[in-house]
């Protein structure tokens, strides 16, 4: 199983508290500590969401947004809470990026940009499956999006959990995006059929991953990634741990992404 349940539990509590009309203000706050900073968890249409806030905000308010398994290796969001950018995540899990986890995306976006006063634009952190998420929604809202980081990413359902047929996961897939056995081969809604319309507006991409990855293979998802974008003119940098699985993610110092994403996001 990819990422399993430990890590998907790392999001904290669930908050308990009345959504707004339309679904869009968040339900009363808990604060904690996280890693010695403010945490403050809330809910956005009725999911469980956290923010984590820097000492001192950086200029523009920049944040990232950690789309699956927060907590998870995470020393680049610290490097950039120290440099005072804002760590988000809405707990859209079991959705793989699909549709419905899309206009939950959204709906979190226009709380964190009107209610927190943070960037319009926001750097997407997708881990494993977390990839789906952010890519689909980079091509559903490019223009929102300062920088993809993807680590290990699916971006082919097909790829990952699709090798696995009988699984839980693939049965979930299939369900949330509308599939069966039968229509799947003809999908064209994942991050590898709308590279152009990311491509189109100038997001600039960093991915870090395993050269030996068995469970989501480097050269059916980003590899593939790679070259499209670089077809297309895109900025695209990516970091092959030669001899890596899946797992550990990240990088033990993550200087080469914090660097990139100061110097490339487009806030």
């Amino acid at each position: 199983m990819l990422m399993s349940l430990a890590i998907v539990g790392a999001a904290g509590q669930t908050v308990v508290g009345a959504e707004s009309a339309v679904g869009v203000a968040a339900a009363a706050s808990k604060q904690s500590v996280w890693n010695g900073y403010e945490r403050v968890d809330f809910q956005v249409a009725g999911r469980a969401c956290l923010v984590v806030k820097p000492k001192a905000a950086a200029a523009g308010r920049p944040w990232i947004w950690r789309t699956e398994f927060f907590g998870h290796e995470p020393q680049g969001d610290l490097a950039l809470l120290a440099r005072g950018w804002h760590v988000a995540y809405l707990d859209a899990k079991n959705m793989y990026g699909a549709p419905k986890a899309i206009a939950l995306m959204e709906a979190f976006h226009a709380h964190m940009t009107k209610e927190l006063g943070l960037a319009q634009r926001v750097v997407l952190e997708g881990f494993s499956r977390g990839g789906l998420y952010a890519f689909n929604y980079a091509a559903a809202h490019p223009q929102k999006v300062a920088a993809l980081y993807l680590d290990a990413p699916v971006l082919d359902i097909r790829s990952w959990p699709g090798k696995k047929r009988e699984s839980k996961e693939w049965r979930e897939c299939l369900a949330v995006y509308g599939l069966t056995e039968e229509t799947v081969a003809a999908f064209k809604g994942g991050p590898l059929d709308n590279i152009a319309a990311v491509a189109k507006v100038g997001v600039p991409i960093l991915s870090v991953c395993g050269g030996a990855d068995k469970t989501v293979p480097l050269e059916e998802n980003t590899a593939v990634l790679e070259r499209r974008y670089r077809e297309l003119g895109g900025l695209i940098q990516v970091i092959v741990k030669d001899g890596v699985d899946h797992h550990p993610h990240s990088l033990k110092d993550p200087a080469p992404i914090v660097d990139f994403l100061v110097k490339h996001a487009r806030f």
